[in-house]
C-alpha cells in the first residue's frame, strides 16, 4: 500500500474519526484507526464500539487532486500516535508506504517515521443497518435538537435509558426528549416523509454530542437510518453509528402541566445574566439555588442567600405578568441550561404553584419546551 496525500485533508478527517477512539477499550485493536486505500479514495475507520465514524477522502474533489495512490491495501496504526505524527509533519505533502508485516514509513519534508501496524482483518466490522426507514433532517437544523435537548440527559449509571435523548415518530413529527428526573427538555420538529416502522428510540446523549462537533453549520441533508440496536447518521463523505440504548423509556407527557396560575413573559438573556449573576453567591451551596418571587407593577425579584457569605436581590421589569404572586426556588444551573437552548429570545415561564414543575418556553417557537422541578428551601 502506498500513497501520497494533502496533509490537511487527512488531518480533516483524522480530527473527526478520533472523536469515537477511546484509550480505555478493552479491545486493544480499537485503539487504532483503520485506513483502507481503494482507487477512488481513502476511508479512516475510528470506533469504541459504541461509536463508530468513518470518513472518506475522494482522490480528488472539485477539481483539484488530494490523494495520489500508487498501490491499494488496508492497515491499522495506532490512533493517537498517528495522528499526532500527522499534526507535527513539517510539509503539507505525505506520503505512506506500508511494507511487509505491516511496516510503515510516514514521510514528509525530511522527516522520516516508521510504526509497526496491525492486521487490518482482524479490525471490526461496521456494524448493519438498513437503509430503509430514512429521516433527512439539514444539518444546522439536526444540530439545533442536539443543542436544545442533550444537555438535560441524566450523569447517573442508575437508570442507563435516561442518559440518552428520546426521539419518537409521532403524527405530530419527530419528538425529542430528554430528562433527568428533574428537568425535561423537549424539541418537536415537523419533517417529511418520516418513517411509519419507528416508533422511538434512545440515542446516548454522548453519541450526539460527538456527532454535534462533526456536523457543519450549512443546510446540506443529513440521512439518518434507525434499526432496534444502531441508527447511523450519513453526511456526504462521514458514516456515524452508535449504538441505541436499551429500555423503555419513560411517558414524558404526563410530566408537562395543563394548567397554570402564574405566566410571566421576559428577556431571557435578561434573566439568564441576573439568575448567573444571582448564582455567584448560591454557587457554594451544595445544590446552587436561586429564589424567583413576582413583585407589583410587572417585576420580579431574583435573590440568593449564603449564610456564610452574603446575598443578592436584583429586580427585573417584565414583559406581562398574570395570575397568582409566587416565590419559587429552582437551580440556577438547571434554570440557565434550559435560557441558554432557547438562544437568548423573549420566554414565557409558566408555573402551577411553588413545589410543581413548572415550563418555558420561547414566545416565537413553540417547538422548544423546557420543565424544570423546583427545589424546596423551606
Amino acid at each position: 500500500m502506498k500513497f501520497n496525500i494533502v496533509r490537511d485533508q487527512l488531518l480533516n478527517a483524522l480530527n473527526d474519526v478520533m472523536k469515537a477512539v477511546s484509550s480505555k477499550t478493552t479491545i486493544p485493536i480499537l485503539t487504532g484507526i483503520k485506513i483502507d486505500v481503494s482507487t477512488e479514495g481513502i476511508r479512516l475507520t475510528g470506533s469504541d464500539a459504541d461509536i463508530t465514524i468513518q470518513t472518506f477522502i475522494p482522490t480528488e474533489k472539485d477539481g483539484q487532486q488530494l490523494i495520489q495512490i500508487d498501490e491499494t491495501g488496508s492497515i491499522v496504526l495506532q490512533a493517537r500516535m498517528f495522528n499526532e505524527i500527522i499534526r507535527k509533519l513539517p510539509t503539507n505533502e505525505v506520503e505512506i508506504e506500508v511494507t511487509e508485516n505491516y511496516q510503515t514509513r510516514i514521510r514528509s519534508g525530511k522527516s522520516d517515521f516508521h510504526l509497526i501496524g496491525l492486521e487490518p482483518n482482524e479490525y471490526p466490522m461496521l456494524p448493519e443497518v438498513s437503509e430503509e426507514n430514512q429521516i433527512s433532517i439539514p444539518g444546522d437544523l439536526l444540530k439545533s435538537i442536539i443543542r436544545e435537548t442533550v444537555f438535560a440527559v441524566s450523569t447517573s449509571e442508575s437508570r442507563p435509558v435516561l442518559t440518552g435523548v428520546n426521539w419518537k415518530v409521532t403524527e405530530e413529527g419527530l419528538i425529542c426528549v430528554a430528562t433527568d428526573s428533574h428537568r425535561l427538555a423537549r424539541r418537536i420538529v415537523t419533517l417529511d416523509n418520516l418513517p411509519k416502522d419507528v416508533e422511538s428510540v434512545v440515542i446516548p446523549g454522548k453519541s450526539l454530542t460527538e456527532l454535534s462537533k462533526i456536523l457543519s453549520d450549512s443546510s446540506t441533508p443529513v440521512n439518518i437510518y434507525m434499526t432496534n440496536q444502531q441508527v447511523l447518521f450519513k453526511t456526504e463523505d462521514v458514516l456515524f453509528f452508535s449504538r441505541l440504548l436499551e429500555g423503555n423509556y419513560p411517558d414524558t407527557n404526563r410530566l408537562i402541566p395543563e394548567t397554570y396560575q402564574t405566566t410571566v413573559q421576559i428577556n431571557g438573556k435578561e434573566l439568564l445574566q441576573a439568575i448567573d449573576r444571582a448564582s455567584l453567591l448560591a454557587r457554594e451551596e451544595r445544590n446552587n439555588v436561586v429564589r424567583f418571587s413576582t413583585l407589583d407593577q410587572n417585576q420580579i425579584e431574583i435573590s440568593s442567600n449564603s449564610p456564610e457569605i452574603g446575598k443578592v436581590e436584583e429586580e427585573i421589569q417584565v414583559q406581562e405578568l398574570t395570575g397568582d404572586e409566587l416565590r419559587i426556588s429552582f437551580s440556577a444551573k438547571y434554570m440557565m441550561d434550559a435560557l441558554k437552548s432557547i438562544d437568548g429570545q423573549d420566554v414565557i415561564i409558566q408555573f402551577t404553584g411553588a413545589m410543581r414543575p413548572f415550563i418555558i418556553r420561547s414566545i416565537h417557537d413553540d417547538s422548544i419546551l423546557q420543565l424544570i422541578l423546583p427545589v424546596r428551601t423551606y
